[in-house]
């Protein structure tokens, strides 16, 4: 019975995360928690297209990939530093996924 639960308040987030990524504020952010006021922050926002994340103009994708992040309160969705963070990500699956074929 617990699993049901579970599953089902797991069909309600995904649901209203897939419905939020529609419409999310003009920076890109789909919601945003300030925990102490100016410092720390609950984001969720798309992740970076993967075709701009070289570029020079990261570009946010609209495919339904959530960026849960906890941080700064400053942080944008395409700053520096997620930027950077998504290319490591991106370098990391495509090791592991070119690992097998050694």
């Amino acid at each position: 019975m617990r699993r049901v639960g579970q599953t089902i308040g797991m069909l309600l987030m995904v649901s209203s995360v897939g419905a939020a990524s529609q419409v999310f504020a003009a920076d890109g952010v789909i919601s945003k928690q300030e925990f102490t006021p100016g410092s720390y922050c609950h984001m969720q926002f798309p992740a970076i297209d993967e075709q701009t994340l070289a570029g020079d103009h990261p570009e946010l994708n609209n495919n339904g990939d959530i960026i849960d992040f906890y941080g700064s309160c400053d942080e944008t969705p395409t700053s520096k530093g997620q930027v950077a963070a998504q290319r490591r990500d991106q370098q990391r699956r495509w090791e592991r996924e070119h690992e097998d074929r050694r």
